[in-house]
């Protein structure tokens, strides 16, 4: 996956995280919605997790190279 493409799905992510939260707050939702919501709150949640664990173990990497500008794929396992 580019880098391009993962910033644009944590942000996407993130946004609608945000949305589902401004959306729960508001406390207008059934129970069902609510539940929904929640569980889609906890996928976007392990998106964005790991797209940060992603961004981590590269910079853990550029640092581990002595700050050589290049970036390595790593095993995600």
């Amino acid at each position: 996956m580019s880098r391009r493409k993962s910033a644009s799905q944590f942000e996407e992510a993130m946004q609608e995280l945000e949305q589902l939260v401004e959306q729960m707050e508001r406390g207008e939702l059934s129970l069902e919605e609510s539940l929904k919501s929640f569980e889609r709150g906890i996928k976007l949640t392990r998106t964005c997790q790991q797209a940060l664990q992603e961004a981590e173990q590269k910079v853990q990497i550029l640092l581990e190279k002595n700050g050589q500008q290049s970036l390595e794929p790593f095993n995600d396992e």
